[in-house]
C-alpha cells in the first residue's frame, strides 16, 4: 500500500508547509516558572527549527543520518525533532528515564551520531559509555552548559549560531534537504521498551506520519481552533502520532510533560481535547472518588444521585433513544450540582479525549461518559505509528477501540491475533531481519500480537496481549488485563494490578495502592499518621480491598475471580525492571521478582 494521495511527501514538508500557511497563528503553549504560559507562532517556530536544522547540517550530518533526543516532554524536544527532519535525517528516540547500558545500546544499536541531551544527567549516561559510542561525535544540551571542558558537548545556542553561520553561505541547504526526503525514507527510530530482552528498533518511514496525519485529517475529529494538551512521552509512537495531527490540521498544543501537574494545568490551560493512557483517567477518578467519600453526609448522598442520574442518561444516549422530560429536568440540576464541577477540573472545555497505549476499563469510560466527558479510545502500536483504529465524534462504541483508520485494513487470524495493514507500518525491526520476518508476513500485514475480534458493525475489541493469555491447571484460559483494567475501575485505592494463574488452581493477584488516596482513606477511618508499609499490612486495609475484589469477582465467569491477593508495599517501578520506560507491566519480570509472595497466596 501507498501512502494517500493528498498526504505529504515527508514530515519536514508537512511542517514547511503548515508554517507558509499559518505562519502567525500560535503554534505551541509552554509554562514559563511564574505559573503563567507562553504562546509561539508557527513562524517563530520554523525559525528556531530552520537554525538547527541548518546547524545540523554544519555538524556533517548527511541525509539519512540518525539523530537521537535524550528528553521529556517539552517544546525544546519538538524543535529537535522538527529540525532532525529538515535536515534530512532521522530522529532516534530515548526515554530520559532509560538507564545508561540500554541508552549506550540504542545510540550504538542505530549509529546515531548526534544526540541531543536534556540536562547534565542525560549527558553523564553518555560520558560513563563514551567508549560504546565512536558513532556519536557530538552532544546538543538543552539545558545549562557543559560541566568538562572539551568540545564533545555544546549548548543549543552553539548549534542554532553554526547555523545561522552555515545559511550566510548556503541559504538554501535546509530547503535542499527537505526537497530530497521521500516518502519511503527513514524519519523516526523508536526502540520499543519491551516486555522482555533488548529493546527493539522499529524504523518508521516519513509515510508512516504524514499518512498519520492525513487520516486523522479525514476523521474530522481535531479541528483548526482545536486547543490540545501533550503530555506523553514523545520518546513514544502516541506522543509522536499527535504531533503529526497537529501539522497535518493546524490547532494549537501546550506541552508540559509533568505527570503531576496534568489535571492543574489542564484548569489552567483550558484544552479542548487531550490524549493520555488509561491511567490518567483511572487516577483522576480515584481522586474524585475518594475526595468524595471521605468528606461524606449530604454532598456525598448528592454526588451519587447526580452520577446514577447521569448514568441514567448516558446509557439512552448510547442506545440511541430519548431521553424523557422528567429525566431531562433532573439531569440539568444534577449537571448544575455535581456533573459540570467535574469537567471543570479539565478546564471545562474538552470535547473529547483520547485513550490508547493500554486497554480501558469499559466500567471507567461509562463513568465519565455519565459526567459529560467523551472518551475516545483508540488502538494502535509502535510498529504502526500509533494509529490503527479510533472511536469517531460521530460514531464511538464503548469497549471497542472504533474502526479503521482511512486507509488501514485490520483483520483477524484464525487463532484470534489481529492483523493489521496500512501505510503507517514500519519497515522492519533495525538489524533484526528474523524478528521483521515473523512480525510482517508476505501480504504485508502486521502480526499484533494482541488477540481481539471485530463485531458485526466493524468495530474492533482488543481481548488482551497473545502473550499474556494463560491457562489454569483446570484447563480454562484467562485473559489478565481486562481483569486488571476492571478492577482499577472498580476500586478508587488500587494503582497497579497484576493478575496471576499460569499452571495454578485459581487465580491470584499482587496489588500496588494510591499512597495519597490511602492516606486520605486513613485519615477518615482512625489510622491517621500510619507508613504507607503499616497500612497495607493491616486487616483494616486488606478488608477494604477485599471488598472490591468481591464486587469484581461477582461479575467474572468463576475460574476468572482473584481467590487471594497480597498488596505490595511499594508501586512497580522503572527502576527495579516490573515496567518498561513507557510503564507496562513486566509481567513475567514482576512475577519473578515477587515468586515468594505469589507462591505464598497457594500455600494450603
Amino acid at each position: 500500500m501507498t501512502a494517500t494521495a493528498s498526504a505529504a511527501p515527508s514530515v519536514a514538508r508537512m511542517f514547511h508547509d503548515r508554517v507558509h500557511a499559518s505562519a502567525d497563528r500560535e503554534a505551541f503553549r509552554v509554562p514559563e516558572s511564574d505559573g503563567t504560559w507562553r504562546a509561539i507562532t508557527w513562524g517563530e517556530t520554523g525559525e528556531r527549527v530552520g537554525r538547527l536544522a541548518a546547524g545540523l547540517i554544519a555538524l556533517g550530518v548527511e541525509a539519512g543520518d540518525r539523530v537521537a533526543i535524550m528528553a521529556g516532554t517539552r517544546y525544546e524536544w519538538i524543535v529537535a525533532d522538527l529540525a532532525i527532519m529538515c535536515a534530512g535525517a532521522a530522529t532516534t528516540t530515548v526515554y530520559p528515564t532509560t538507564g545508561a547500558p540500554d541508552v549506550a545500546f540504542i545510540l550504538a544499536d542505530s549509529g546515531s551520531r548526534v544526540v541531543f541531551a536534556e540536562d547534565e544527567t542525560q549527558v553523564a549516561k553518555l560520558r560513563a559509555h563514551r567508549d560504546e559510542l565512536p558513532d556519536v561525535g557530538v552532544v546538543v544540551l538543552l539545558d545549562g552548559t557543559p560541566e568538562d571542558d572539551d568540545d564533545w558537548v555544546i549548548t543549543v545556542t552553539d548549534l542554532a549560531a553554526r547555523g545561522r553561520a552555515l545559511t550566510e553561505t548556503s541559504p538554501d541547504a535546509v530547503a535542499d534537504r527537505i526537497d530530497g526526503i521521500s516518502p519511503d525514507d527513514l524519519a523516526t527510530l523508536i526502540y520499543t521498551s519491551g516486555t522482555t530482552g533488548r529493546p527493539k528498533g522499529v524504523r518508521l518511514p516519513q509515510k508512516a506520519w504524514t499518512y498519520q496525519g492525513d487520516a486523522l485529517t479525514k476523521l474530522d475529529l481535531c479541528r483548526p481552533d482545536d486547543l490540545q494538551y501533550l503530555w506523553l512521552p514523545l520518546a513514544h509512537s502516541f506522543g509522536k502520532v499527535l504531533l503529526a495531527a497537529q501539522l497535518a490540521i493546524g490547532f494549537t498544543t501546550a506541552v508540559d510533560g509533568r505527570v503531576d501537574r496534568i489535571v492543574e494545568n489542564m484548569a489552567v490551560v483550558r484544552p479542548t481535547m487531550m490524549a493520555a493512557a488509561p491511567r490518567i483517567f483511572e487516577k483522576a477518578h480515584a481522586r474524585i472518588v475518594t475526595t468524595i467519600a471521605a468528606e461524606g453526609g449530604p454532598k456525598a448522598t448528592l454526588f451519587t444521585w447526580a452520577m446514577s442520574v447521569g448514568r441514567k442518561v448516558s446509557d439512552l444516549k448510547l442506545a440511541g433513544r430519548r431521553v424523557p422530560p422528567l429525566l431531562a429536568a433532573q439531569h440539568r440540576l444534577a449537571d448544575a450540582l455535581v456533573l459540570s464541577k467535574i469537567r471543570a477540573r479539565f478546564g471545562g472545555r474538552v470535547r473529547f479525549f483520547i485513550s490508547g497505549s493500554a486497554a480501558l476499563a469499559p466500567d471507567l469510560a461509562h463513568w465519565f461518559h455519565a459526567a459529560g466527558v467523551l472518551i475516545l479510545e483508540g488502538y494502535g502500536m509502535t510498529e504502526n505509528a500509533a494509529g490503527g483504529a479510533v472511536n469517531e465524534l460521530s460514531r464511538y462504541r464503548i469497549g471497542t477501540v472504533g474502526h479503521p483508520l482511512p486507509g488501514t485494513e485490520i483483520t483477524i487470524a484464525d487463532d484470534g491475533e489481529v492483523l493489521l495493514r496500512s501505510p503507517s507500518v514500519m519497515t522492519g525491526y533495525h538489524n533484526l531481519p528474523d524478528q521483521t520476518a515473523e512480525a510482517l508476513d508476505a501480504d504485508g500485514f502486521l502480526h499484533t500480537g494482541d488477540i481481539g475480534e471485530l463485531d458485526a458493525d466493524g468495530y474492533l475489541k482488543i481481548t488482551d496481549r497473545k502473550k499474556d493469555l494463560f491457562k489454569t491447571s483446570g484447563g480454562k484460559y484467562v485473559a489478565p488485563q481486562p481483569i486488571e483494567g476492571r478492577l482499577l475501575a472498580v476500586c478508587p485505592y488500587v494503582s497497579q494490578a497484576v493478575v496471576h494463574g499460569d499452571g495454578r488452581n485459581y487465580c491470584t493477584a499482587l496489588l500496588t495502592l494510591d499512597a495519597d488516596a490511602l492516606r486520605g482513606w486513613a485519615a477518615n477511618n482512625g489510622l491517621a499518621g500510619r507508613e504507607h508499609a503499616e497500612l497495607v499490612a493491616s486487616p483494616e486495609v486488606h478488608a477494604l480491598v477485599q471488598g472490591y475484589v468481591d464486587e469484581l469477582n461477582a461479575k467474572l465467569n468463576r475460574w476468572e475471580t482473584i481467590k487471594k491477593f497480597t498488596i505490595l508495599d511499594r508501586e512497580l517501578t522503572v527502576d527495579d525492571g516490573e515496567l518498561t520506560p513507557s510503564m507496562k507491566i513486566r509481567r513475567k519480570d514482576v512475577e519473578r521478582l515477587h515468586r515468594d509472595a505469589l507462591d505464598a497466596l497457594y500455600e494450603s
